[in-house]
């Protein structure tokens, strides 16, 4: 929309008209499109001939170049025989790749966050910051953000290269990366995963521009050409996607089913109802698992640091190549409760679902089943009331549905305790409109309730007053 716009407004003035007025975006165009967009190539290639950029002969030679590449992909095209597509299937079929570290690994990537260049200065603020991912490795409490370091660290070292761009990557969208340490005095860049050992493999990271749909694209592309590489693309709010659903639904999501190419591209989408209102609470789970099927993608929202530690390096490690989309945190970045324990990275792998560690399953009337971070909410008003009753069972994959862990986990409790999906999200999005349709079928003809907000036309309220009291009803009603 917004590129036809610019289009429309552009060839609108050339044709003689001195203003843009509203007829102009709502009444059909007098021309055809394809015209206009060569008519904006061709001014812009004026200018920089006119600049003197480049010459006539070099523009009419790189568009020959051009046109002769497009003729000679397009020929090659009538000569493929195409790939058929075997849906992958939804129960794994053989053992995972191991995906912990040793903690050597896990001491050499945290004493990269404090060993600087001589003479760089660090500034006051952050210095403490990285001083105390150092001291995580062994005093524990490690948080999202350095265990996503020692993922990206440890597969820099296991020879895999690591490529990240979004609107402010190098930083962290929420101050929370720091991949990028500038010198406060003389603006020199240091990158600590550039420097752990002489064979490991390149970092990159890049702070793009605010174009979703170009800077996805790129990145996309450049999975489907490097597939050993884990690329990702971040998105500075979940909802900055939006504009690049274009990219989303014609490749990252179909592209093997519609042309047998393959791609492991990463998408990490901030999401979580803290009363920022509507435009930057949703990252819009519902559609991600509206176009969820024949195993096209993993769809997750990891609760721990150390599973989306263990999701990254098992995506990357894994023999299948297709692509990841994470809804990461927004307050879990920071929160005391969210962290984990060294020992997690040393051992272990991915939990798909993560059972309540509850001492008498039999004593429990009321199972619920949730994904992020209100999962912490709850578990902090379980504790606060005393309600000792209630399960809280946490599915860290919502697709391919891990259906054998979700019973596994309520095999434990008794055939008469309710089943409770809760979410934050309004009732018609967030994962319930997938859930509800598609775990019945596997519960043996056992119900499952939901606890949600009421369904709305927008992702959230826009009155961070009324946030609070609707995230109160919620919890409320968890356990009621």
């Amino acid at each position: 929309f917004k590129k036809d716009v610019v289009i429309d407004m552009l060839c609108y003035r050339r044709r003689g008209h001195s203003e843009v007025d509203e007829p102009s975006f709502t009444q059909p165009l007098m021309y055809d499109l394809i015209d206009a967009k060569r008519s904006v190539r061709k001014i812009y290639t004026e200018s920089l001939i006119g600049r003197g950029d480049i010459t006539v002969e070099e523009a009419e030679a790189a568009l020959r170049d051009y046109q002769g590449q497009l003729e000679k992909v397009f020929a090659e095209s009538r000569d493929v025989t195409p790939i058929p597509f075997e849906p992958v299937p939804e129960v794994p079929v053989g053992p995972p790749p191991p995906t912990a570290i040793t903690p050597e690994v896990l001491k050499r990537i945290g004493d990269s966050q404090v060993s600087m260049p001589e003479g760089f200065s660090v500034h006051p603020r952050l210095l403490p910051q990285l001083e105390k991912r150092a001291q995580m490795v062994t005093e524990g409490g490690i948080d999202w953000a350095f265990a996503e370091t020692l993922a990206f660290g440890s597969l820099l070292m296991d020879g895999r290269p690591v490529r990240l761009a979004g609107q402010d990557s190098r930083r962290g969208t929420f101050g929370q990366r720091h991949s990028v340490i500038v010198d406060r005095r003389t603006g020199a860049e240091h990158t600590p995963l550039s420097h752990l050992s002489e064979d490991q493999a390149p970092f990159y990271v890049y702070d793009s521009l605010l174009s979703e749909y170009a800077a996805m694209g790129f990145e996309y592309g450049y999975s489907v050409a490097r597939p050993e590489a884990l690329v990702a693309w971040e998105a500075q709010f979940g909802d900055f996607a939006n504009g690049a659903q274009e990219v989303i639904d014609e490749f990252i999501s179909a592209s093997e089913v519609k042309w047998g190419q393959t791609s492991n591209l990463v998408l990490l989408l901030p999401h979580g109802y803290e009363g920022q209102g509507p435009d930057h609470s949703s990252a819009r789970i519902e559609r991600y698992l509206a176009m969820s099927a024949e195993g096209n993608w993993v769809i997750s929202q990891p609760s721990t640091p150390a599973n989306y530690f263990h999701q990254l390096r098992l995506h990357t490690l894994g023999a299948r190549k297709r692509p990841l989309v994470v809804f990461t945190p927004k307050s879990m970045l920071r929160l005391r409760a969210a962290t984990s324990m060294p020992e997690d990275f040393t051992s272990g792998g991915f939990q798909r679902v993560i059972d309540d560690t509850t001492e008498n399953p039999a004593g429990v009337r009321r199972v619920l089943m949730c994904t992020g971070k209100v999962y912490y909410d709850l578990a902090k008003k379980r504790e606060a009331d005393g309600i000792t009753d209630v399960a809280i069972v946490r599915v860290e994959r919502l697709y391919p549905l891990p259906a054998n862990e979700i019973n596994a986990a309520l095999a434990r409790y008794p055939a008469t305790a309710e089943v409770v999906w809760i979410q934050d999200e309004p009732a018609n999005q967030g994962a319930w409109p997938f859930i509800a349709l598609r775990l019945p079928e596997y519960l043996a003809g056992r119900p499952i309730l939901r606890v949600s907000r009421n369904a709305s036309a927008a992702p959230a309220t826009g009155s961070h007053d009324m946030h609070e009291t609707e995230q109160a009803a919620l919890l409320d009603a968890a356990f009621a």
